[in-house]
This record gives C-alpha cells, structure tokens and sequence, in this order.
C-alpha cells in the first residue's frame, strides 16, 4: 500500500482521493486554502483524512506520490519541497487512466475545446455508446473510473493537466489550435506552452489517431519537430486535404477517411461560425475514426445544443441582444466571439490579465465595436489598447456584472448586442468563469 498526498480540494483532487481511496492506498487531502462544503462532505462520505487551510509537511513529505491539481502552479512554494524531495508528482489523469481500460478520445487547444469535446461526447451518445464525459469540464475522470463504468471517455484536457503526464496515452488525440494563452504560468514563454500542448501526443502509436488544425501555423511548424507513428488526420478551411477534413466552395464539409468520403453541409450544422466549423470537423473527424455512421454523423452536428458561457444567447430587451460568452478567456476566443457578430457591439471586456496581446483585436474593434464597458480591478491595459478606438464617454469601468450590465444597457440602442467576451480569467472578482456569466445572466433578467 503506498501513500498517495493529493494536494488541491476541488474537482480533480477529490476525485483523485477517491479514486486512491478505493484502490486501498494511504491517501491523504492537502488545500492550502478553504475547500467548498460540497467536496468536504465527499472526502468525509469517504472516510479521506484531509486539512485544509494549510500545508502540514510532515503529512505531505512523506508520501510516495503526489497527485496535483491542476490549479496549483510549479512555482508553490509546498511543490517546490515536494521536488526537492524528488516525490514524483502527476496529474489526475495519469493517475487515473492507470486504473482505466476505457478507450479515450482527449481534446486540447487553446479554443473551441470544450465545444469540440461536448460535439464528440453527444456524437458518441447518440451512436448508443457507453461514454463518459470528463476532464477539464463536467465530472472529475478519477472520480468516474472510481465509482463508474464506461467503455469510451471524451475528455477535454488543459495544458495544465498535461504538464505532469508520463505514461497516459489517449487513442485518438485532438489539437483544435494554439495561441498564446496562460503565459503567466510559463514563464511568459510562448514555447513552453506550446510543448505543454503538445504533450497530448506523446505516447501514441501507429494505431492511434491524431486530428489537428492544419491552417493553424503554430500547430504545424511543430509538427515538423516532433516524430508521430499515428494516423495524422487534418482538417482545413484553406485547402483540400487527402485524409481528414476541409471546406468545399464554402458550402461544405468535405470528409476523407480511409477510402470513403461524406459531404456535411454548413447550413445543416447547429453551430454557426467559421470557428465552429472547425469545431464540426474534428468531432466529425473523430466519429469517423470511431467508425460511427454517416447519417448519426450529419443528424448530430444539425441537433447539437450550443454549451453555456459560450456565446449563448442570454435575453433580448428592447431590441438588445445580451451573449454570454463568459468562457472566451484569451484573446483568441474573444477575436471568434467579435468577429461572427453583425450587429453594432457593446463589449463588456476585462479580468485577469494572462499576458495578453490585445492588438491583433484592433481591427475588430475599430470594425464592430461602439463602446467598451471594462469589468475588471486593474483596466489600465484594457484602456490603452483600444482608449483610442471609441470615444471617451464610451469607455466605462465597473467591478461588478450588475453594474456591467446596467452601464451596458445605458451604452446599447435598438439593434445593438451586448457582448460578454472579456478575453481574460475572472479570478480578480470571480471565481471562475462560470460564476461570471452565471452573474452576467442574472444581471440581464434583473434589467
């Protein structure tokens, strides 16, 4: 029996305590800061020792292995000790996935992430498989293979969670695109990003599948640095490919895989948006490879449900239509976000600041942007981007999403959209990005 020290108190470390749990380690719960009572009573359900608060080393030091949160940087000062100590540390999903015989379909990028995963997973639901969804999004992966069973996973996995991978391999593995994003967590060096990305790929073999973004030049360019045995599968809006997917004539999709080739066409998709066909494409791509048929392919992509926080329609209130799009966390999502609206934009924008490039946005904003309301502590950047793009009455700071909103709905006239894409992490006056939009919609219907 060895001692397993999970560290971090939400999602992913009390599904990695249970899972230690029920596979008869020693485990023990560390958080340095408050754990929410919903996942104090699960650790206590289980009968898992756990303090919180603090960060108790002899209780800590002396373990085999230390499972970690993805939220808990490499610069901690406890993960320092715990290197020093050389304690191997991994991620919940190696440890997981060590207990796991289920076949895993695993989606990185920057973007289009959590939708590309939740297309896959109701594709896979509705071809009648036994399939769990997990990861960076819905119910922690340890947790599942604890306490459930499934034959397939979809997992949506962060560059965070791949940074302490060793041995987890998924058998069709997804790179939606790669911009920069959390260079706060890697030493601002657009690099290590992209290798944490990349890590998605490591363990592949000939017979597993991998489904990337070929008009993306960041993907690509390391591409050629890396050596991949698996089946390479591209998809383009930009050129025709021999096996993968791209766009014909601007009406459709195009899939080759092994000898056969389907036409899905855009107007039948559910989700509209040049970002969202690339989205299509590799869920659609990875149903082929899971040999799922045509007609469950074309009838899903048309039914899918767009998820929340992700550019969802909010209400519509004298004529102005409010969109939370409160995951569009990076300058990438937040350029998507701006670049399918077709209506003059108030832009509720701020939050944490990752490192951001906000110029490539410029041009966007010039275009289809009318007024800025800044919801965030520290606006300064935010204000010297784009201060020079609108006028000055129509740049505003607020620290709340109701006062975001009302100073919104006073900036709006008939026919505008009041768009909630703030390009940055919410944890200045949030706790994530769930809790902004879910405050967001609140604000709207209390107009």
């Amino acid at each position: 029996m060895s001692r397993i020290v999970v560290l971090g108190g939400a999602e992913s470390g009390i599904g990695a305590a249970v899972l230690a749990k029920v596979k008869g380690h020693d485990v023990f719960l560390s958080d340095f800061g408050k754990i929410a009572d919903r996942y104090a009573d699960e650790l206590r359900k289980w009968d898992i020792p756990f303090e919180e608060g603090k960060h108790t080393e002899e209780l800590i030091l002396n373990a085999d292995e230390v499972v970690k949160s993805p939220g808990i940087p490499a610069t901690a000062p406890m993960v320092k000790k715990i290197v020093e100590k050389g304690i191997r540390i991994v991620s919940e999903i190696e440890f997981a996935s060590r207990y796991d015989t289920a076949k895993k379909i695993c989606i990185t990028g920057s973007n289009g992430k959590t939708t590309t995963t939740s297309l896959i997973y109701y594709l896979l639901q509705q071809a009648g498989l036994n399939v769990g969804l997990g990861g960076n999004i819905g119910k922690s992966y340890a947790l599942q293979v604890a306490t459930e069973h499934f034959d397939y996973y979809v997992l949506e996995i962060s560059s965070f969670q791949l940074d302490d991978i060793y041995d987890f391999k998924p058998d069709i593995a997804i790179i939606t695109n790669i911009t920069p994003d959390h260079l706060d967590r890697y030493d601002y060096k657009f690099e290590n990003y992209i290798k944490a990305k990349f890590k998605i790929t490591k363990n592949l073999s000939k017979e597993d599948c991998f489904i990337f973004d070929s008009d993306d030049e960041i993907t690509v360019r390391h591409l050629d640095t890396i050596l991949l045995r698996c089946k390479m599968l591209p998809f383009s809006q930009k050129k025709e490919v021999e096996q993968g997917a791209f766009l014909k004539d601007d009406k459709k999709i195009v899939l080759r895989y092994d000898n056969e080739e389907t036409d899905l066409y855009l107007e039948e998709l559910a989700l509209g948006g040049k970002h969202n066909i690339y989205n299509s494409m590799a869920a659609a791509l990875a149903a082929k490879a899971m040999d799922i048929d045509n007609e469950i392919i074309r009838k899903s992509l048309a039914t899918f449900q767009p998820i929340e926080h992700r550019l969802e329609p909010v209400l519509s209130i004298k004529d102005v239509l409010y969109i939370n799009d409160s995951k569009a966390t990076n300058v990438d999502s937040a350029w998507y976000a701006l670049e399918c609206q077709k209506r003059p934009v108030v832009w509720i924008v701020g939050g944490k600041d990752k490192g951001n490039d906000y110029s490539v946005l410029r041009d966007l904003v010039k275009e289809k942007v009318k007024a800025i309301v800044c919801l965030g502590v520290d606006n300064t950047k935010i204000h010297a981007a784009f201060g020079d793009l609108v006028s000055e009455d129509k740049i505003v700071d607020t620290r709340s999403a109701e006062e975001a909103v009302k100073a919104s709905a006073a900036l709006a006239s008939p026919g505008d959209v009041v768009l909630l894409s703030p390009c940055c992490a919410s944890f200045d006056l949030f706790t994530s990005y769930e809790d902004r939009g879910a405050k967001f919609k609140e604000a709207v219907r209390n107009l």
